[in-house]
């Protein structure tokens, strides 16, 4: 009965916790129209003959009208490119689409590499799609091909220490309990939201929103081991079993987080636009030197607190021998709240990284989900360090591969990357090749 009792009020701790950050998202979303499911057709447009390292694929281009109009040519919405050189129309269902460029709209100077490409028809399968007008092209130079080189590489490493920090959160979780979690992706998003909304909603600043954030996400962490986890643990769920429920569980989130947030992309008040350092051939803005610099201190401290304390010790110890472990004294039920609180935390803090970077949306953790299951695998599952390695090459190989292929594909080659190693090398990078059966 007593156990009983403790779990009932964990689950009402939980629900609570979630009324609260859906009240607080709920204060920072924008009301949805009538009939508007939250797709959207996103433009963007770059100057892709003059890229800096910063912008590497290419200087945003704002205030230029993009219309989108249906099969038999009725306009459906139209919007403004942003600072970003991005706009967004809403549809309300998925089909075919036209998306015209107002080219009366463009800033003098800039023009289409093909004038006559001003429409752009687009099939919507029912989630978000994205549509770019080459501009520029012809007058790139061998020296901005250079440049652009150098900015992608700026930009793999930021992108892949924002991976590293949610892989890391899910290699801490598979090494210690085996699972698989799917649900990790939306852990992502989470702490998007409630930054966003700590920030947008409250009216907090984002250095204050962007903490509280992750310490909710902490508080996350525990709440749904003790809550949910762990019960099932209890009853001696398998791990495959386990892994179908992380995969409803990813689910029923997404679409929470859908109907709250609303599928429109939005962005932090803050640190939008900044003027970049240069330094020579390198440019970056203070935002993103703050985020690789965040980065890599969080990254360094888990890593020195798994090497070197006690709770590090312990958490290794759990992870390669768990009765072992509890023979010899360890609390492998305590080890393991504190692995997801770690983990959830993590992933929250990627989440809130990687919507200064960007911007926030219900579906961004599940867009990089399987490039966080590629790092995992390319470094070795249960290895922090293999984590870390993993996501630097992922997120390398995801920006220098848009050298070749259209950004629109720049995923692709992480994939390829993950099936290769799952056939020769299933263990990883890092990883210990184990005997089955």
């Amino acid at each position: 009965m007593r156990v009983r009792a403790i779990l009932g009020l964990l689950g009402a701790a939980m629900v609570s916790l979630l009324c609260l950050g859906g009240s607080v998202l709920a204060a920072a979303a924008v009301p949805m129209a009538p009939g508007d499911e939250g797709i959207s057709i996103n433009v963007i447009l770059l100057d892709q003959g003059q890229p800096t390292a910063e912008n590497p694929k290419g200087t945003p281009i704002p205030g230029v009208r993009i219309i989108v109009e249906d099969a038999t040519g009725t306009e459906i919405g139209n919007d403004v490119t942003n600072k970003k050189g991005v706009a967004s129309v809403s549809v309300a269902e998925g089909g075919d689409y036209v998306v015209r460029l107002d080219t009366d709209t463009l800033p003098e100077g800039t023009e289409l590499s093909d004038p006559d490409d001003v429409t752009n028809s687009v099939n919507v399968l029912g989630f978000d799609t994205t549509v770019q007008f080459p501009i520029g092209l012809a007058e790139r130079t061998g020296t901005d091909i250079g440049t652009r080189i150098l900015g992608l590489v700026l930009s793999g490493l930021k992108f892949g220490l924002i991976i590293a920090l949610a892989s890391l959160g899910l290699s801490l979780v598979f090494g210690t309990t085996g699972l698989t979690n799917f649900s990790h992706g939306e852990l992502v998003t989470l702490g998007a939201l409630l930054a966003y909304g700590f920030n947008a909603g409250l009216g907090l600043h984002v250095l204050i929103a962007a903490p509280l954030a992750v310490v909710a996400m902490a508080v996350v962490g525990y709440l749904q081991d003790a809550g949910f986890w762990s019960p099932l643990r209890r009853r001696g769920t398998g791990n495959i079993a386990l892994m179908i429920v992380s995969i409803g569980l990813a689910l029923f989130l997404r679409s929470l987080f859908q109907y709250v947030f609303g599928g429109d992309t939005k962005a932090y008040d803050r640190y939008v636009t900044q003027t970049p350092w240069t330094l020579g051939p390198l440019s970056i803005t203070p935002k993103s030197f703050a985020i690789d610099v965040i980065a890599v201190v969080v990254l360094v401290l888990v890593s020195l607190a798994v090497a070197r304390t006690r709770l590090g010790k312990a958490t290794r110890a759990v992870a390669d021998n768990p009765p072992l472990s509890a023979s010899s004294g360890i609390n492998v039920n305590a080890i393991i709240s504190i692995v997801w609180i770690m983990g959830t935390a993590l992933a929250g803090l990627s989440g809130v990284l990687l919507g200064l970077d960007q911007q926030v949306e219900f579906q961004m953790g599940f867009k990089i989900l399987l490039l966080v299951f590629a790092a995992v695998t390319l470094g070795g599952l249960g290895t922090i360090w293999g984590a870390m390695a993993g996501s630097i090459v992922v997120g390398l190989l995801v920006e220098l591969s848009t050298l070749i292929i259209p950004s629109e594909l720049k995923y692709i080659g992480a994939l390829l990357l993950l099936i290769v190693i799952l056939l020769f090398r299933p263990q990883g990078l890092f990883g210990r090749a184990e005997r089955v059966g």
